[in-house]
């Protein structure tokens, strides 16, 4: 099954963007990059490539795709890396499963596009959801990750600690909650050409708002045909499972500890995950782990001052032996 199709097997209406074309977009005033597919873990991933080096896979958020990566692409290529972006499974261009998309599953699709880039290990960099599956695949498949760096989002245990014992970090991930409900948050994300996603990254970032360019390529990305769906479906196996034996199981996993270099990121301003939430982190890492704050950022770091992310992202891959 193809990410031009729904889950269902439907071709995408003449009123939705078919996903070739929004996903598959350049670099403004950028280098050229590479558009694949790669095939893992039983599905079709789509993939933006930039630069030869060693391995640098990204990994991106809700609500947004691979493009948001755009400033880093460049960045790492420019510094001697292969720098590789990747649509989650369900977003962007890739597959549109109709199951898969637990944390563990997702992981797996990582680690998969590694290997199928021929690659021995990679260095993840990961941002909300990809930053919690960045976590993850970093635990179930050391072998796999040489470094990994996670940015507005804490390892999966400090999460779900935080989500469920600080009245504040529940509150400020209410559309977690939101999300919970079927068919409503679908329809409320694709409404008026993706008008909420607009608002949700006006509201989740701090002073340097996203440009107009970025906020119309997530909201067209949104509406791409059974994407919004799979965008939530994330978040509801990680509220429906906090009690059921297969989150309890994937939870437990969790307590291996990290045992590659890390380096964690997070904006000062960020709404939705609280700088206590994230700090704190560290304690599920042995080895060394690097915390670096981006006074007046909000959730996205990486795309509110690119350059800023970019030089300590890049600082920290050259640094041959990262302190604590």
């Amino acid at each position: 099954m193809t990410g031009s199709t729904t889950p269902s097997g439907q071709s995408p209406s003449p009123q939705h963007p078919n996903p070739t074309s929004v996903v598959r977009l350049g670099i403004p005033g950028g280098p050229e990059v590479t558009h694949r597919d790669v095939a893992a873990n039983g599905a079709r991933f789509h993939i933006a490539e930039l630069g030869d080096g060693p391995l640098v896979l990204l990994l991106h958020g809700f609500p947004q795709f691979w493009w948001t990566w755009r400033h880093q692409l460049a960045a790492l290529a420019d510094a001697g890396f292969r720098a590789v972006a990747m649509d989650l499974r369900g977003v962007g261009g890739s597959d549109r499963t109709p199951r898969g998309y637990d944390p563990a599953g997702l992981a797996l699709d990582i680690t998969g596009v590694i290997r199928s880039l021929g690659e021995p290990d990679a260095a993840l960099v990961g941002h909300d959801l990809g930053g919690y599956l960045a976590w993850t695949a970093a635990a179930m498949r050391p072998k796999l990750v040489r470094r990994l760096a996670v940015s507005s989002m804490p390892h999966p245990r400090r999460w779900r600690s935080a989500m469920l014992g600080d009245v504040r970090q529940s509150r400020a991930g209410s559309y977690i909650w939101g999300f919970q409900r079927p068919w409503v948050p679908e329809r409320q994300l694709t409404a008026d050409d993706g008008a909420l996603v607009g608002r949700l990254l006006h509201d989740w970032t701090g002073p340097r708002l996203l440009d107009d360019e970025a906020v119309a390529a997530y909201r067209r990305a949104m509406c791409i045909p059974s994407t919004a769906h799979c965008s939530v479906e994330p978040y509801r196996w990680l509220v429906r499972s906090l009690a059921r034996p297969d989150g309890i199981q994937f939870y437990r996993r969790m307590k291996r500890p990290v045992r590659v270099p890390t380096l964690h990121l997070h904006g000062s301003l960020d709404p939705v995950m609280r700088t206590r939430s994230a700090a704190g982190s560290g304690q599920y890492v042995e080895a060394p782990y690097r915390w670096r704050l981006f006074d007046g950022l909000g959730h996205f770091p990486h795309e509110e001052d690119p350059v800023a992310f970019s030089t300590e992202l890049i600082n920290w891959l050259k640094d041959p032996e990262p302190d604590r």
